[in-house]
């Protein structure tokens, strides 16, 4: 469903990603995980279109997708979120995902002037499915940080994706909204059978749920494959991972 081949990307003369091979099968979850500049945000731009690679290639369902703009490829199938919240802080949720679905479904240049009758049923459908529709009318600046990541994921699904990737989907939450997003993220990718890719911190989060993950270091893939076989590859624990045991979020 997505696959990235030989991908490498430079800023002035340093090689932030290099040389990577990665592919996600349809309907799995994976992974991509690595210390603070390892080139995981870098990897997510480069794929959704808003970086132009140096090198290689990016397949999104079989079509080659690279330096293709991020909102043809959103067209394609491809969702994202992001590490800093994006969503719109002055209108209400429900208001946020509405811009969404007009959007997508190309009648943004009448959103002025049409937004109040139009695609309000599915709006609220889509917030019902995302654990938001009690705070639908509620200016979604004021929500929680955890309302907010929650609130852009069903922005991203507004777009109807067939892969979503999240970059740092729980960052900066508790751990009690931790685990209902990470619940959240599992129920919405078995219910919509999504091909889902995504960046993490917490480890105990990445090995509850990814079927297969991917370790960066120094902009370079140096392990891919499933959860048992990252967890005792010898330079994964060397350079990330270390020696303390890690097992699934409880």
């Amino acid at each position: 469903m997505l696959e990235v081949r030989g991908l490498s990307k430079s800023f002035a003369g340093f090689r932030a990603v290099c040389d990577v091979d990665l592919a996600v099968a349809e309907g799995e979850i994976a992974a991509v995980i690595g210390p603070n500049g390892a080139g995981k945000s870098t990897l997510f731009g480069l794929i959704t279109g808003h970086l132009r690679p140096t090198a290689g290639s990016v397949f999104v369902d079989g079509h080659d997708v690279t330096g293709v703009a991020p909102y043809k490829i959103c067209g394609m199938g491809l969702g994202r979120s992001f590490q800093r919240t994006n969503i719109f802080p002055k209108l209400t949720v429900l208001e946020n995902v509405r811009a969404a679905l007009l959007a997508h479904r190309g009648q943004g240049p009448n959103f002025w002037s049409l937004a109040s009758r139009l695609c309000r049923s599915d709006g609220e459908a889509l917030l019902a499915s995302i654990g938001l529709a009690r705070q639908a009318h509620v200016v979604a600046g004021t929500l929680s940080y955890g309302n907010q990541k929650q609130l852009e994921l069903g922005i991203a699904l507004a777009s109807d994706p067939k892969i979503l990737l999240l970059d740092e989907p729980t960052a900066g939450m508790s751990a009690s909204e931790t685990h209902e997003t990470i619940a959240l993220i599992e129920r919405i990718a078995r219910e919509r059978r999504l091909t889902l890719l995504f960046t993490e911190h917490d480890m105990a989060v990445v090995f509850s749920i990814a079927q297969r993950i991917a370790v960066m270091h120094q902009g370079r893939v140096i392990a891919y494959g499933d959860p048992t076989a990252v967890r005792a590859d010898a330079q994964v624990r060397r350079v990330y991972l270390g020696d303390t045991p890690i097992g699934p979020r409880r």
